[in-house]
């Protein structure tokens, strides 16, 4: 017996998609990784073009009749573009939607941080109000289940007054078996062109305040200083929200994928100290590379690997010792492999299969 489970595309066509786009997609792949025929996966997507790449994307596509925006506003109330065949209807963010599908169907609706709290600086104020009021909307909706994608947010919520039965917690992953990491000599003319040689210390994410960047510059400076090994500081990613000095680091945006892993795997440290942070999934695509990482203790997803060297994202000196320390460790073959296997339980297969679990 075929079961439909619907899926929202929403975040590849916002002009940020983010650490969502990452998880829908990984999502998507872990899903049909199972080859269970029986799973019949469906995309929502909005009216327009993504701004991201969804042709890879192993599931069919319907429209909704709407742009992205007015999506997020009716979904509250109105299951727009929800298939009528759907079992499952899965909400990748709070944008939704909550509702659809047969009558019997499962509603299930993806959290994976309380950030506009925590950091109320790295959104607007509209951005906290909308956020804020969806999180009371899904409090009040006892049919939608909740899957956190966070370590302590389902216990967070219970305290919010969430009834535990609703939450499901899930693993997200870190592997991405359709893309083959460029060569290092790839990697190198990459870098080449934007003047960058030799080794270089990496940061991977979107360039946002609460990302702490200028701290970040200014602890890669120091430590430089005495530690030439670091190389310069590479920032990959889009520009977000408000206003970053990055200091002379230099700024690659938007890469591929396969450079991407390729930067990864040849970093001489890879760096991320955000002041607060939902999950983290760059530190933990850098294990899975086998790169040497520092990570702020306030990264969920690296809170408990013995192999990152965590330190304190507001202490400039500290951030530095930390990639002095990390540029220490080793870095041969079976340094590596330790670093890999620290992240070896993290694959989109064993997300998909608590997603599974949670819409029984």
């Amino acid at each position: 017996m075929t079961r439909a489970v619907s899926i929202s595309l929403d975040q590849f066509y916002r002009p940020q998609p983010g650490g969502i786009a990452t998880y829908v997609r990984g999502l998507v792949q872990g899903l049909a990784s199972l080859d269970d025929e029986s799973l019949r996966l469906v995309g929502i997507a909005p009216r327009g073009d993504p701004t991201q790449d969804v042709s890879d994307l192993a599931l069919e596509r319907v429209r909704a009749n709407a742009p992205v925006n007015v999506l997020t506003r009716l979904w509250a109330r109105w299951p727009l573009g929800v298939p009528a065949f759907s079992d499952v209807v899965h909400a990748t963010s709070v944008a939704g939607p909550f509702a659809g599908g047969k009558r019997d169907a499962v509603h299930a609706a993806a959290l994976h941080d309380l950030l506009w709290r925590d950091e109320p600086s790295a959104s607007t104020p509209r951005g906290i109000r909308f956020h804020e009021r969806r999180l009371q909307f899904l409090k009040r909706r006892e049919d939608v289940r909740i899957i956190s994608t966070a370590p302590g947010l389902a216990q967070r919520l219970i305290e919010e007054g969430f009834d535990p039965r609703r939450l499901h917690d899930s693993r997200l992953g870190v592997d991405d078996v359709h893309t083959v990491p460029d060569s290092e000599d790839a990697v190198r003319v990459a870098l080449a062109a934007h003047g960058v040689e030799g080794p270089f210390t990496l940061y991977v994410g979107t360039r946002e305040p609460r990302k702490n960047l200028e701290r970040l510059a200014k602890a890669h400076a120091l430590a430089a200083l005495t530690n030439r090994e670091l190389g310069p500081f590479v920032l990959v990613g889009p520009p977000g929200w408000g206003d970053v000095d990055s200091g002379d680091a230099v700024a690659l945006g938007l890469v591929s994928r396969s450079l991407l892993q390729g930067l990864y795997r040849d970093a001489a440290v890879f760096a991320y100290v955000p002041r607060a942070e939902g999950w983290g999934l760059p530190p933990v695509e850098a294990l899975h590379a086998g790169a040497r990482v520092v990570a702020s203790v306030t990264t969920p997803s690296v809170a408990s690997n013995y192999e990152v060297v965590r330190v304190d994202p507001l202490n400039v000196e500290a951030i530095a010792e930390g990639l002095v320390r990390a540029l220490s460790q080793g870095d041969d073959d079976e340094a590596r492999q330790r670093r890999r296997a620290s992240v070896a339980s993290l694959t989109w297969r064993n997300a998909a299969l608590d997603h599974l679990a949670a819409w029984r």
